[in-house]
């Protein structure tokens, strides 16, 4: 890979399908997006974050974001919730999803949380930062 970032819908989708055909050929243990943090949507808190491993995204939401998250799903019904955790010390749900698909529909999904979910405009800013 030689692109980290995108802004456009289009950059956003090639850059995490060839995230994910990255994070497959080199057998990383995890692949983690970030998008740009917005004061006015994401408050004091860091802005969002997306993990993908062993075939899981890995996400932390509110429990507005969790409704938004469980209607988007009905988009992608090969994608299903596996496992929801709120410890009493967190403030929020840590979602895990089971996501068996390719690396298009996989990147797709990602960009739809980030504007569905976490709320991003359609030229959000997204970077990989690992893979």
């Amino acid at each position: 890979m030689t692109r980290f970032e995108g802004d456009t819908a289009r950059e956003r989708r090639k850059l995490f399908a060839d995230a994910v055909s990255a994070h497959r050929d080199r057998g990383s243990a995890f692949l983690t997006i970030e998008a740009e943090r917005l004061a006015d949507v994401d408050g004091e808190g860091p802005g969002p974050w997306i993990q993908f491993a062993d075939q899981t995204f890995n996400m932390d939401v509110t429990d507005e974001e969790l409704d938004r998250l469980k209607g988007l799903l009905a988009e992608f019904p090969e994608f299903r919730i596996d496992q929801l955790e709120s410890p009493e010390e967190a403030e929020g749900t840590n979602v895990r999803i089971t996501a068996r698909s390719d690396a298009n529909r996989l990147a797709g999904f990602a960009d739809r949380v980030f504007q569905a979910v976490y709320g991003r405009d359609e030229a959000y800013r997204a970077w990989v930062t690992a893979v």
